[in-house]
């Protein structure tokens, strides 16, 4: 039987080898049906030479198709022999001055960074080797197939789009000639006739959906062999395949394996050869075995003759992508045939219907026809532009068709979009002609149709199916980025019209994201399942860059920038008139100013992450500063619609639920929540999620009174009833015994001052304020480098990137950093240059908190090694852009200082408060702030302005009855001395040398006018000035002292009573103790002095005045006047000792005013110099302890030893004296 069989085979090649070719083409052309002769030939040879059996034999089946089957056609096209007709071709030909080389998966591509137009530009390594570009920054990728070189298209690249090979080309070809003219007629002709019978054969095989006959061929023996076909998915594994392969045809597992390997790279394979039944038998086995969890492998019973066809068609068509890379005519040809309309009218070209029915093709028969589509009609500048149009009008079925598919993306013919899309002329006519933008958008939104009640995007309980179809539908956003990827240089009325018009549907899809997935407070049990996040922040991610290029869009046009606010702005309020919920109005009262709001409580409604149309609207608000058409065009804008409270609302609640989350509220919502919130400040969405609701702020606290957006703020945080209720913040940390909620208070508290931080100091982006981009990337760099010196690659990935994988780090990272060459081992790193650290900013806003915390170690470590003080001080800040002039004023607010003056009050009253340092940290960082912008304010007045910022003169007066508290430049100094708050003190040491600068600036621009936003304006001399100045703070000091020395009236009279004998003694010491006051007399020459005679020199008598260190008063020095004393200080003294190894036998009897001749030990006698009145001395402990306090502020350690040596303190426990220093702070300083 095998030999019968052997030599069958054999007398069919015999019979088929002596075939011509000539002979055939000869008749063909001779024919007046071509076609009808061309399909007789093939349904006769193609059965006889492929599948020939149940084992594929691809060496034999090319023979005898080049020979039998091609060959003909060639001779037909050339008239003549081709080995002769092709290179005649080639040399007449004028080759396109594209490379068109189309990438094979894992070769090597090159895109420059440089001159790239976008990412998607790419080189083979030929060209690339060859251009400019290799002296240039580029990145370096493989190929995943599918795409080709864009060497020699203009539009691809900002400089040199030519390498040397290509640009030979460039002055030959003229860009508009037919390339049809370098074909003879003849010539032409036939190629019409046989590239339309030869594609048209192709296209009906491969869309052939019948299993038992040919579209227009007749099947010349109608033999009983059928072939089970196994196709391709990406659902089942290779071991479930293998192992379902084992059982249906019986077959070795390496046998399995090799089925397997071949199916997944073709797309199918046959797997038993036989009669029908014998083939249906393993198709049934297979589909039992596959379907049980998922859907069944794909398995067709095929006849061999349409099985031998369909290899042919492939076939065809590699041949016809050969031939017309001899002649761009002949690819022009093949152009004109495959988008020619047939007679069925629209879709009906062989070009559309090959894309319609993609997804029914299998992996193989789909890479054959793309690669022929990318040779010929997209190397084809003309057609090219015909066939985008035909993808545009198609595009919404061929993405439905991927939907169904279950192949990879490059595996469909809607990857295409990115070879289209891409080149920015088509670009420009598909939004146009096509309204690609708005197509595209309302084709994503109908594969997302899983809605809630008010019409937001619901991905919760989605089924795997909805999964996957999620997945695949985010594709579509790339299409969108894509087209929007080349920003248009000129605009026409019809590309504004068809952009607005996609404008509008992307504000619906934003629309259906704004709110969605809302939580709730989870109060009592854990929640028990946790939600769906990760589809929702998949979508922000995926839309990040394209809202940003909407945006960049927007920009390039004023026309557009306005149209496209003021829908953003109708669009934001049609969310919020569905965001009622119900709320109550509330009119909220504080320091004399009141708002009106509505009751709401993050911890307890629902609140949403997602808020994509507010954010777009805080960019567009933005770009209205940066393009000054706020300026130009007021009356064409709807500012005066703008309603700020709306504006902030759901960005604040956003901020507000972060803070909530770090304050651990929210613990029972689970770890969905906390990841929620991580991504909100990633790197890869936080410049259109966290970074946009700072701006959307920003724009609210601009155009409103700050004290009325302090108040909603505070209410939003929970924090109204602490600040506007006197002492409710001492009520309740004495009340509340329960420490969690106390600690939330302190950290929402902290996290409140964070966010006015942030809201004043976050002015590095062009358009809030007068910066550009380069200070904006600098600034990231810097407070990176802040941390601890990074590699290159660290620093790229804590940067955000822009629509072509850029930072920008290149640019300006030698202007702000070093680098650092590694050793032997490790890696180079970027430190930051010493005179950036300026720059730096503890608060800065896309610090994490381990970050913060690192970055401000490192900052004091390298203070300290500089020996500098290890304060932070907020660095100089850029003015804002007029739009956002008005938002400094939040730090002179009447409810700002009442923020930062309770705060300070609970400091100083440390022991009646729940506070943090922290806190306190904070509002330092924020008077540094607002001292920096008062003087920057000054540094930079003219004589037409007028210096509305009079920060300084507010801190400096004290709160207004019933509570009569003290000013907080009274506060500062007193918390300067508390021993509390030491790492603090160089900070606050810093605000009040501040504070003295910019007080001197004001006096020496006293004749500039000066304008005081609140109160009264008044005239007077700084004379007047200090003196009203001093009378007040002596008020102070008196009122503050008597309500001190009331509260500490018993404890000084227990203090007395237990140590009565140590007071008698004063009297006695005072006595005993001498002390004078070197007067500094003027120095008088001695040639000038007579001490007798009648010329005795007279010399006028010094007056001198001292001041008591205690009560502050000042005393001329008179022989009648008040005795003035000195503390001293008496110690053993071995200075001047001959016998240091003497030992005193009793120390306690030793008079030490008894000196010996050797000097053993002699008497040391020191004093601090700070006078005070002996009466003064005489005075209860309390002055004592001032004595000490003041001395403490000097620094001097004669002082301490002077005070520690007192008979008055001898056996005093020292803690029990430091007790009071808090009490006296206030007094001493006041005083």
């Amino acid at each position: 039987m095998a030999a019968d069989l052997e030599a069958e085979v054999q007398a069919i090649d015999k019979s088929l080898l002596e075939c011509s070719a000539e002979e055939i083409a000869v008749k063909w052309l001779q024919a007046n049906d071509l076609q009808k002769e061309v399909y007789q030939h093939l349904a006769y040879y193609v059965p006889k030479i492929y599948c020939r059996g149940p084992n594929p034999a691809p060496q034999r089946e090319d023979m005898l198709a080049q020979h039998i089957l091609l060959g003909p056609m060639e001779w037909y096209l050339c008239g003549e022999d081709p080995a002769f007709g092709f290179p005649k071709l080639e040399q007449a030909n004028k080759p396109s001055h594209l490379c068109g080389r189309v990438f094979k998966v894992g070769e090597p591509t090159y895109s420059c960074r440089d001159c790239a137009v976008d990412p998607t530009c790419v080189l083979c390594m030929e060209c690339f080797l060859g251009s400019i570009h290799r002296e240039h920054r580029y990145r370096m990728t493989t190929s995943g197939g599918g795409g080709f070189c864009d060497c020699g298209d203009t539009e691809a690249w900002k400089e040199g789009p030519y390498c040397q090979k290509h640009e030979l080309n460039t002055s030959e070809t003229a860009e508009e000639e037919d390339p049809l003219v370098h074909l003879p007629e003849d010539m032409v002709a036939r190629a019409y006739n046989i590239f339309a019978i030869a594609f048209k054969y192709a296209v009906d095989i491969l869309t052939w959906e019948k299993e038992n006959e040919l579209p227009g061929l007749e099947m010349i023996e109608k033999s009983d062999t059928y072939y089970c076909m196994l196709f391709n998915d990406e659902v089942h594994t290779y071991e479930q395949v293998i192992y379902t392969l084992q059982k249906a045809v019986n077959c070795t597992q390496k046998e399995a394996i090799g089925f397997a390997t071949t199916v997944d790279r073709d797309g199918r394979r046959s797997v038993r050869y036989g009669d029908f039944q014998y083939c249906d038998q393993a198709k049934s086995v297979i589909v039992r075995n596959t379907s049980r969890q998922t859907k069944p492998l794909k398995v067709q019973v095929m006849h061999s003759s349409i099985v031998a066809h369909q290899s042919f068609g492939l076939k065809l068509l590699t041949w016809l992508g050969s031939v017309i890379g001899y002649s761009d005519g002949l690819r022009r040809i093949l152009c004109q045939v495959g988008l020619q309309e047939g007679p069925d009218g629209e879709n009906s070209s062989l070009v559309d219907k090959l894309m319609l029915y993609d997804s029914k093709l299998w992996k193989g028969a789909r890479n054959v026809y793309h690669q022929l589509f990318m040779s010929s009609l997209l190397m084809d500048l003309k057609y090219k532009k015909l066939f985008a149009i035909r993808f545009a009008r198609n595009y919404e079925r061929l993405q439905s068709d991927f939907m169904k598919d279950d192949h990879d993306r490059e595996f469909s013919i809607a990857d295409l979009s990115i070879q289209i899309f891409t080149v920015p002329s088509l670009a420009r006519m598909l939004i146009t002609e096509e309204n690609l933008m708005t197509t595209i958008i309302k084709t994503f939104m109908d594969h997302l149709r899983h809605r809630d009640i008010q019409g937001r995007f619901q991905f919760e309980r989605y089924t795997a199916l909805q999964a996957f179809k999620f997945r695949r539908v985010q594709s579509l956003i790339l299409d969108l980025k894509y087209v929007l990827i080349s920003k248009p240089t000129e605009w026409s009325d019809d590309l504004r019209h068809k952009f607005l018009e996609g404008f509008d549907a992307f504000l619906e899809l934003l629309k259906c994201m704004q709110g969605m997935d809302p939580i709730t407070r989870q109060v009592g049990q854990h929640i028990e399942m946790e939600p769906e996040w990760e589809a929702a922040f998949t979508l922000q991610m995926k839309l990040t860059l394209v809202i940003s290029m909407m945006q960049d869009w927007c920009a390039l046009d004023e026309k557009v920038l306005i149209e496209a606010y003021k829908k953003c702005l109708t669009v934001l309020m049609q969310c919020h008139s569905g965001f009622t919920d119900g709320e109550q109005p509330i009119v909220l009262s504080m320091c004399g100013h009141s708002v009106e709001t509505i009751r709401y409580c993050v911890s307890q409604e629902k609140v949403s992450i997602h808020l994509p149309v507010s954010r777009l609207l805080a960019g567009l608000h933005v770009l209205l500063s940066k393009t000054e058409v706020a300026y130009k065009f007021p009356e064409l804008l709807p500012l005066s619609e703008l309603s700020p409270p709306m504006l902030i609302e759901h960005p604040l609640r956003c901020l507000v639920l972060c803070a909530q989350v770090h304050a651990g509220m929210w613990r029972r919502n689970g770890f969905s929540l906390v990841n929620q919130i991580y991504y909100y400040h990633n790197v890869k969405c936080r410049r259109e999620m966290f970074d946009k609701d700072i701006v959307m702020l920003q724009t609210g606290v601009s155009m409103m009174d700050p004290n009325h957006f302090l108040m909603i703020m505070l209410s939003r945080f929970e924090l109204y009833q602490i600040f506007s209720t006197p002492d409710y913040g001492k009520r309740f940390s004495t009340e509340n015994t329960n420490k969690d909620v106390v600690q939330q208070n302190n950290t929402l508290i902290e996290e409140m001052l964070y966010l006015i931080i942030m809201i004043v100091g976050e002015r590095f982006s062009p358009g809030i304020g007068q910066v550009n981009a380069t200070d904006e990337i600098k600034r990231e760099i810097i407070h990176q480098l802040s941390i601890r010196p990074m590699a290159h690659s660290e620093l790229v990935k804590a940067l955000p990137e822009d629509e072509n994988r850029e930072t920008g780090m290149e640019s300006v990272i030698e202007e702000v950093a070093c680098f650092k060459k590694p050793g032997l081992t490790g890696r180079g790193l970027y430190e930051l240059k010493p005179e950036c650290a300026r720059n730096f900013n503890l608060y800065f806003y896309h610090f994490s908190r381990a970050e913060q915390s690192k970055a401000e170690e490192a900052q004091r470590k390298l203070k300290r090694q500089n020996r500098e003080d290890t304060a932070l001080p907020p660095p100089a800040l850029p003015p804002f852009c007029p739009l956002f002039a008005s938002l400094v004023n939040i730090l002179q607010s009447d409810v700002m200082l009442c923020i930062m003056g309770t705060i300070l009050q609970w400091a100083v009253e440390h022991n009646g408060y729940a506070w943090s340092e922290s806190m306190l940290q904070r509002v330092l960082h924020l008077l540094g702030m607002a001292l920096q912008e008062e003087k920057q304010h000054l540094e930079n007045l003219s004589e037409e302005n007028v210096v509305t910022f009079t920060f300084t003169q507010k801190i400096s007066k004290p709160g207004e009855a019933p509570n009569n508290s003290p000013s907080i430049l009274a506060m500062l100094e007193t918390l300067q001395n508390a021993p509390h708050l030491e790492v603090h003190k160089d900070m606050i040491r810093w605000i009040l040398k501040t504070f003295n600068t910019i007080k001197k600036l004001r006096e020496s621009s006293s004749t500039s006018p000066v304008a005081e936003t609140e109160g009264n304006i008044m005239e007077e001399s700084s004379r007047d000035k200090d003196k009203a100045e001093r009378k007040r703070k002596a008020e102070i000091a008196r009122l503050r002292r008597e309500k001190i020395m009331a509260q500490m009236s018993e404890m000084q009279r227990h203090f007395i009573n237990e140590n009565k004998e140590l007071f008698q003694q004063t009297l006695e010491e005072l006595d005993t103790s001498t002390s004078g006051v070197h007067e500094n007399s003027p120095v008088i020459s001695d040639a000038k002095l007579t001490a007798l005679g009648p010329e005795q020199t007279r010399v006028a008598e010094h007056r001198q005045v001292v001041m008591c260190i205690l009560c502050q008063e000042e005393q001329e020095v008179k022989v009648d006047s008040r005795a003035m004393v000195l503390a001293a200080f008496i110690q053993r003294s071995t200075v001047l000792s001959k016998n240091r190894n003497k030992i005193i036998p009793d120390p306690e009897k030793y008079d030490p005013l008894f000196m010996h001749p050797d000097l053993s030990c002699g008497t040391h006698t020191g004093s601090c110099g700070h006078i005070m009145h002996a009466h003064c001395w005489q005075r209860p402990v309390l002055w004592s302890l001032a004595w000490l306090l003041k001395c403490l502020v000097s620094n001097s350690a004669l002082c301490v030893k002077t005070f520690g040596s007192s008979q008055r303190f001898r056996g005093c426990n020292f803690v029990v004296i430091l007790v009071h220093l808090s009490f006296v702070v206030f007094d001493i300083t006041a005083h």
